[in-house]
């Protein structure tokens, strides 16, 4: 069976974030994300292996203004 969620930990609150897994765009995704607990904003990082396994964590996102 496809994995169709999948957790990362907000490094900002610590709570554990379930987010929709979408394997069509790629086995190595970026994008950025509020926590939607503490609202802070992260880089979340998902990598699927050819067994279709799949691994998320999160690094704040920085502003290089």
């Amino acid at each position: 069976m496809m994995q169709t969620e999948i957790t990362y930990i907000c490094n900002a609150c610590g709570e554990d974030i379930v987010i929709p897994l979408d394997p069509s765009q790629g086995s190595e995704q970026q994008f950025v994300e509020d926590c939607p607990v503490c609202c802070r904003p992260h880089v979340i990082h998902i990598q699927i292996d050819p067994n279709g396994e799949a691994t998320a964590w999160a690094e704040p996102e920085q502003d290089y203004d």
